[in-house]
């Protein structure tokens, strides 16, 4: 904002996880995802559209199937801070954010690399925190699955504690059960201090860690209502920790899809959906659930006969949520209870029960009034764009909704600073 009477501004980033159904990689027209010349195309065009920051997922092992590369994902992506400070040199304002794991990293090394990166793009750079308990992805680090679930956020709090201490230019010592280090700073500090803090989580200990650290916090919570809750409950947290509660920017993720009428809008989201929830994927899907190989089920056929197996059937593909685990059985129940009452096959159900990132869909105008409405009622600071195609989902946006942004006053018309902190409108560092 400007002052404190300006009305509230929007803020967006595009996130590029690289694997997941999201991203119609398969397209006939997608460019090659491990081409540097994909990205610096991405970046420029978003920082043609004054976006505040691009945001790269990371992978720290390529994800199987059944011990093969699992081939409904991009495998060998790059290293994300390799990539981003590639990045950096063909780009001027936009923010680079490197997704990094605080379970199988080390705080002093780590803080070096974010540093760097920080430092080399004069101010750019963010860190989105994350965490995991995945003992297939730790048994590439000689560690397995050494941290327990509920330990991840506590590993987490340490390791940000002592990375934000070092990037303050302090020694630090810790010699914990979690975290341990002696360490001084070997890298100076950017123009804006230290690398800008992402987090994302929606229980309990994941707001709690956002609230205590994150500058910026993704939310799963997309929907006005909950959006509206969430915002109240982070806000609330922000004060435990003696915050205000301007000190700390919301963006949930979000898919956008545009047309130039409601109808060819729709009909462009349906296109999508099906397209990020094919037959293969379809089964994929359930295989999870059941902990068992569906692949010689047809996709367009009944839901499997069988019964669920108590097994995992391969954690490289990621776990179901904590909560499915040990209520799966009931759950493939009232699956198969939906699927006798609709007459649905194994991927008309899955197109109905999959989880997706919430879209927008509509002409630009009616996009723009909804997320006008969103920022100026403090349901959210912005979005965090989860593209659904490469380049097309992008340009549509920066060519189509931005101006409609513009013109609703909610949106800027240039960068008004050189730093991710500044894109943000964030306070001044302490």
């Amino acid at each position: 904002m400007t002052g404190p009477s300006a009305r509230p501004q929007l803020h967006l980033g595009l996130f590029f996880t690289g694997v997941g159904p999201q991203l119609i990689w398969t397209d006939p027209d997608a460019p090659a995802h491990t081409a540097i010349e994909t990205f610096v195309d991405v970046v420029r065009t978003l920082e043609r559209g004054l976006f505040d920051a691009f945001f790269l997922g990371e992978g720290l092992r390529v994800r199987e199937n059944r011990g093969k590369v699992f081939d409904l994902d991009v495998a060998g992506r790059p290293d994300a801070i390799t990539q981003l400070s590639a990045l950096a040199a063909v780009t001027d304002r936009i923010g680079l954010v490197a997704t990094q794991n605080t379970t199988y990293n080390y705080p002093a090394d780590l803080a070096r690399r974010l540093a760097s990166l920080d430092l080399l793009s004069r101010g750019r750079g963010g860190w989105n925190i994350v965490t995991t308990d995945n003992a297939w992805t730790g048994a590439n680090f000689r560690h397995g699955g050494w941290l327990e679930h509920e330990r991840r956020y506590d590993r987490a709090g340490q390791f940000v504690d002592a990375a934000k201490e070092l990037w303050s230019g302090r020694p630090v010592e810790r010699d914990t059960d979690l975290v341990r280090l002696r360490a001084a700073p070997a890298v100076p500090a950017s123009p804006q201090g230290r690398p800008v803090l992402f987090q994302a989580g929606d229980s309990d200990g994941g707001r709690d860690l956002a609230a205590r650290h994150a500058d910026v916090v993704f939310s799963a919570n997309t929907e006005y209502a909950k959006a509206v809750a969430y915002a109240a409950d982070l806000r609330e947290r922000l004060a435990r920790y003696g915050r205000a509660p301007d000190s700390l920017r919301i963006l949930p993720g979000a898919s956008v899809v545009l047309g130039d009428t409601p109808a060819e809008a729709e009909e462009k989201a349906r296109w999508v959906r099906g397209e990020q929830i094919n037959g293969p994927r379809a089964l994929a899907f359930l295989e999870q659930y059941w902990g068992t190989d569906l692949s010689a089920y047809d996709p367009d056929g009944p839901l499997p006969d069988i019964e669920p197996s108590d097994d995992e059937l391969d954690p490289s593909r990621g776990t179901i949520a904590i909560s499915h685990r040990t209520g799966k059985t009931a759950l493939i129940r009232k699956w198969r209870e939906l699927a006798a009452e609709r007459g649905l096959s194994i991927r008309q159900l899955v197109l109905e029960v999959a989880p997706g990132h919430p879209a927008f869909t509509g002409t630009p105008s009616a996009v723009a009034d909804e997320w006008t409405h969103y920022v100026t009622t403090g349901a959210v600071d912005g979005f965090n764009i989860v593209p659904h195609l490469l380049p097309g989902s992008i340009t549509d946006i920066v060519d189509k909704l931005v101006p409609e942004l513009q013109t609703r006053g909610v949106y800027r018309t240039e960068y008004r600073g050189t730093t991710l902190r500044d894109h943000l409108d964030l306070p001044p560092l302490p």
